[in-house]
């Protein structure tokens, strides 16, 4: 398993040591029947507890220790990666936001939304703002290293049984060219993302 993308396969999702990182059981059964989906499970941290082989094949790259929103704003590729950046970045925000309104008073969301408080402008100025939404149904565009550029629709569903919790699902348009290269990352990945990725850096973008 790549030390710095330890997310794990479905069957061995990782938990985080509390409430939030227990996934359901039969929510990981069903991710393991979609071997060719990008599919992920997110916290209110948006910190990947669980993901499909093609999901973690995706985002490789892009999530340091699982987490998703630290990199976005911090690794200078984001930017290069999520060609709508400013989409993304907003949906991230406010799915923070809401969680801040639900429970406050959890110190990792507290120190996630302060250390980007402090070490990004941008993230400094979106959470000032009052106008982000969630976009479920924008399409989402990204220039993955191994396939180039691809067009998903996602689809953010929550999970019941764990309040905080959201499945993440991405599906390229039938018999487009980002099929055709969702079908490509899946064989050049299919024994696990590239073990030559480099780890995201930690400076603002």
């Amino acid at each position: 398993m790549d030390r710095e993308n330890p997310i794990g396969e479905p069957a061995h999702a990782r938990r985080a040591p509390s409430r939030w990182g227990q996934v359901n059981p039969s929510l990981l059964r069903l991710m393991e029947r979609w071997p060719h989906t990008p599919a992920m499970v997110l916290d209110h941290c948006t910190t990947v507890l669980a993901a499909s082989p093609l999901g973690m094949a995706l985002f490789d790259g892009h999530t340091n220790g699982g987490d998703m929103v630290r990199p976005l704003f911090l690794n200078p590729r984001a930017r290069d990666f999520y060609l709508d950046w400013d989409l993304v970045a907003g949906s991230f925000l406010t799915g923070l936001r809401e969680a801040a309104g639900a429970h406050g008073d959890d110190a990792r969301l507290i120190g996630v939304v302060g250390e980007l408080s402090l070490k990004s402008d941008p993230f400094r100025r979106m959470w000032a703002r009052n106008d982000l939404s969630r976009e479920h149904h924008e399409p989402r565009r990204f220039r993955h290293r191994l396939v180039g550029e691809l067009t998903l629709r996602c689809q953010i569903l929550t999970v019941d049984s764990v309040p905080g919790q959201h499945l993440v699902v991405f599906q390229a348009e039938p018999d487009s060219p980002s099929e055709l290269a969702l079908s490509l990352l899946d064989r050049l990945t299919a024994d696990g993302p590239g073990q030559d990725s480099e780890p995201p850096g930690d400076q603002s973008p």
